[in-house]
């Protein structure tokens, strides 16, 4: 397993040693090139970034069929928003903020390497790449960048239906140009928590619990929706479209091969490719063991099995394993995603028992499972300190929280960020965008 991302693409800001990533030992008998190590590397990398950008249409229809029909076209436009702000902002900021390599304003916590980031030339040569022993900075950035917008795709769903568009991507700029590669550069930029040996492969906590926490910060200063908590019981607010809720957590479940695969960071080697592959069967058989036990689950609570646990609980079974998809055999994998599965199920109900109006189950999902997956790492990977990793989580949750609350209340007593009761209840397509998903479906 490797223990970081790869610290490459500051170095045409900065002139720093190159640093280069363990690989794994030679193969008997075979004698690649570096030529041969630096594009399979950099392969991996656009292949599992192509991977985790279609992750960002799977977040989009998932949502899209979760809300009601009168938002769906304001889900539309938010992920379209946020990605390409995330693309935008974490090339001025984000990605130098979050590979500092090894030049530190405060040692192992805050980045000294300020500004855009910066590609190698065009047609560059072996002796003039950035890290010619690794993979180029454009494969880098690309891949890094996808886990980023990743970041606030959470957010979008859990504030659905009732958040205004400009705040919301407003903090989408400060969370992906700041609060996510500040928290990221601890581990996947060589920072404290790397150096106390903490172990996130693809980002049960880096990724996926960040969001989830700045989902549920921006959940309770929001409110629920209007009409959703009655008298003490949770009224139910069906989504427009489980057709396209089903295809965005396949579309998903597809991308997540690319999300965990590509965090292996190398495919240079027999061992890397065989690495990466079991990665994938791993990734897969957990994201079935989430779906099949809130599938037995809501059958056994419900009397009639529930789809959207069964396509969270998928999702849930995912995050569970992104933590660590090496080292678990297939078997442990599954039972890893399926507890992620239970998570789902009971965290749901509990969420609406104390009024916290979450429209995808994102913190669920994200957050909740997060935090299992990261813990679960100390079951198969003998490396891991539960102690380490208890502590990694609280600090990216304690830094999370505060920051995120910090924008959010900000944004609240600056600009708003709720809309109107009105505009709630006649639906945000037609109020705040003026056009509807399903026009000939609409009354009058």
């Amino acid at each position: 397993m490797k223990l970081l991302k790869p610290l490459v693409g500051a170095a045409a800001l900065v002139a720093l040693p190159t640093l280069t990533l363990a690989q794994d030992g030679p193969t008997p008998g075979v004698n690649a090139s570096t030529d041969t190590v630096f594009i399979l590397n950099s392969l991996l990398f656009l292949v599992g970034g192509f991977l985790v950008f279609f992750m960002a249409a799977g977040f989009a229809m998932l949502e899209a069929g979760l809300v009601r029909g009168k938002n769906v076209t304001m889900q539309l436009t938010k992920n379209m928003g946020l990605f390409s702000l995330a693309t935008v902002f974490y090339y001025l900021i984000g990605y130098n903020l979050m590979y500092p390599l090894g030049t530190w304003s405060v040692e192992g916590v805050l980045s000294g390497v300020f500004g855009p980031g910066v590609l190698e030339a065009v047609g560059v040569t072996s002796d003039a790449a950035d890290d010619y022993s690794y993979a180029s900075t454009g494969s880098d950035f690309f891949f890094q960048l996808m886990f980023c917008a990743a970041t606030a795709s959470i957010v979008s769903g859990a504030l659905a239906e009732r958040i205004k568009l400009w705040p919301f991507l407003i903090f989408t700029i400060v969370l992906t140009s700041i609060i996510y590669p500040i928290q990221a550069s601890w581990k996947w930029g060589g920072g404290f928590l790397d150096g106390m040996g903490f172990l996130d492969f693809a980002g049960s906590t880096v990724v996926h619990s960040v969001g989830g926490w700045a989902a549920l910060v921006g959940a309770l200063i929001l409110g629920p929706r209007i009409g959703k908590y009655k008298d003490g019981k949770t009224i139910p607010m069906p989504g427009s479209n489980l057709t396209l809720a089903t295809l965005g957590t396949f579309i998903l479940w597809m991308g997540w091969f690319g999300f965990n695969g590509g965090s292996q960071l190398a495919m240079g080697t027999v061992g890397d490719v065989a690495d990466v592959s079991r990665i994938f069967a791993n990734t897969n058989a957990a994201a079935a063991g989430g779906a099949l036990v809130a599938l037995i689950l809501t059958q056994v609570l419900y009397k009639k099995p529930d789809l959207t646990m069964i396509l969270n609980g998928a999702l849930a079974g995912l995050v569970s394993i992104t933590a660590e998809p090496l080292t678990p055999s297939l078997g442990m994998a599954t039972l890893i995603g399926g507890v992620g599965g239970v998570i789902v199920v009971f965290a749901v109900p509990f969420l609406d028992k104390l009024k916290i109006d979450d429209v995808v189950g994102a913190i669920p999902v994200h957050l909740f499972a997060g935090i299992w997956g990261t813990i679960a790492v100390v079951i198969t990977n003998g490396d891991a300190s539960l102690m380490v990793q208890l502590y990694s989580i609280l600090v990216v949750g304690i830094f999370t929280v505060v920051a995120s609350g910090i924008v959010w209340m900000v944004l609240k007593t600056t600009m708003g960020i709720r809309v109107g009761e009105e505009e709630e209840i006649m639906g945000l397509d037609t109020t705040e965008l003026g056009m509807e998903a399903y026009p000939e479906f609409s009354k009058g």
